[in-house]
């Protein structure tokens, strides 16, 4: 089986190959996969895998800021990764987050991401640290708590260095889940 790996701005991707990557996460994520989740991976740089059959894993990196002990940080922010239900325990998503992890060496401040308890997996095995310490949203009438995000946000290792966890990360708000 042939694999290639493709990454991409989202300003490069025509509609049928976003309609695809659409299409992949409403599969990976059995329908759970909101318009807002959609909006977030979007403005960014993708990684596509492609087998023999299509399209196989997907994950972007979307800039967002982050404050933390006072210092706003430009963070490539993990959003969208999946992989196709058929295709999975092959080691794509692995290849998918070597190429994330690469531009936000490369490109950010702070590697930064969300996961649920099912992809928290994938992200510590490839050493992704727990955050340990609180975390916050900018929203609209300032700066709030987010505990429901404690627990499930994840840093970069190369990049986190500085972080202080007895300081919090406090994140750009956005429309649906902040983190």
């Amino acid at each position: 089986m042939s694999i290639r790996l493709h990454l991409a701005h989202t300003a490069a991707l025509d509609p049928a190959e976003l309609q695809g990557v659409r299409a992949l996460l409403d599969a990976a994520f059995d329908g759970d996969f909101s318009d807002e989740d959609w909006e977030h991976g979007l403005g960014g740089l993708h990684v596509l895998v492609h087998d023999d059959t299509g399209l196989a894993a997907h994950g972007s990196v979307v800039m967002r800021r982050v404050r933390h002990r006072g210092r706003w940080l430009r963070t490539g922010y993990v959003e969208a990764v999946a992989v196709r239900p058929d295709a999975r325990r092959q080691g794509l998503g692995g290849r998918v987050l070597g190429e994330l992890e690469r531009v936000i060496e490369r490109a950010y401040d702070l590697g930064a991401l969300s996961a649920s308890e099912d992809g928290a997996l994938l992200y510590t095995a490839r050493g992704w640290q727990l955050w340990g310490g609180q975390v916050h949203g900018l929203s609209p009438d300032g700066i709030v708590r987010l505990p429901e995000e404690e627990g499930g946000m994840y840093v970069w290792p190369a990049l986190a260095g500085a972080l202080d966890p007895a300081g919090e990360l406090v994140l750009d708000w956005r429309d649906g889940d902040v983190a």
